[in-house]
């Protein structure tokens, strides 16, 4: 069974063009129950907050925006805690440029981007796909013959692509088909 990743911007006359017969999933936060919980908003609760040992949070995107440091602003312990699936962002708008994230709540060291991906993010979300709807997992791995098409507001499914936003879609085709990107770290440049 295929799995496809697309955007939730397409119209749906565009997405049975290209992809005739599948079965379309809206993943997002405005997607349909049970396909919802699959969105890093969900307020699962019980989520590890990476390098803070006894700490959870409500959903990955709490604990992506509770570790987002900026010029002006640390941590915001109180995204943890969100349950509604708005008001987590902590946009650069508002605040400025992101000058990395914490590793940690009270963590010394600031991740750069694809670190915090890789440290933060992706822990955290596989937590949730293991532990709170490998339910929606099993159903995707036995779905059958026919394709399957991921919505997503963004596409892009490569940690190490600063491009664009990374796509939780992406994240749970690659899970489905055992290709889980690496936690570890990028190495840096060579030493001279």
């Amino acid at each position: 069974m295929p799995i496809h990743i697309a955007s939730r911007r397409r119209s749906a006359a565009s997405l049975a063009a290209a992809y005739p017969g599948a079965q379309i999933l809206d993943v997002t936060s405005r997607g349909p129950e049970p396909w919802v919980r699959l969105s890093p908003f969900y307020p699962h609760g019980g989520i590890p907050v990476p390098f803070s040992e006894g700490v959870v949070g409500r959903s990955v995107e709490g604990i992506w925006q509770a570790l987002k440091v900026f010029p002006e602003a640390g941590v915001d312990r109180t995204k943890l805690e969100v349950t509604a699936m708005k008001g987590l962002k902590r946009t650069v708008r508002r605040f400025g440029p992101v000058q990395g994230h914490r590793a940690g709540l009270d963590g010394e060291r600031l991740l750069p981007y694809e670190t915090a991906r890789r440290l933060v993010y992706l822990p955290s979300y596989r937590w949730v796909l293991e532990h709170r709807v490998a339910d929606l997992v099993e159903r995707l791995r036995t779905a059958g013959d026919g394709d399957v098409v991921l919505l997503d507001y963004t596409t892009n499914g490569d940690v190490a692509d600063p491009s664009s936003p990374l796509s939780h879609a992406a994240l749970v085709k690659l899970f489905v088909e055992g290709r889980w990107p690496s936690e570890e770290e990028a190495p840096g440049p060579p030493a001279h």
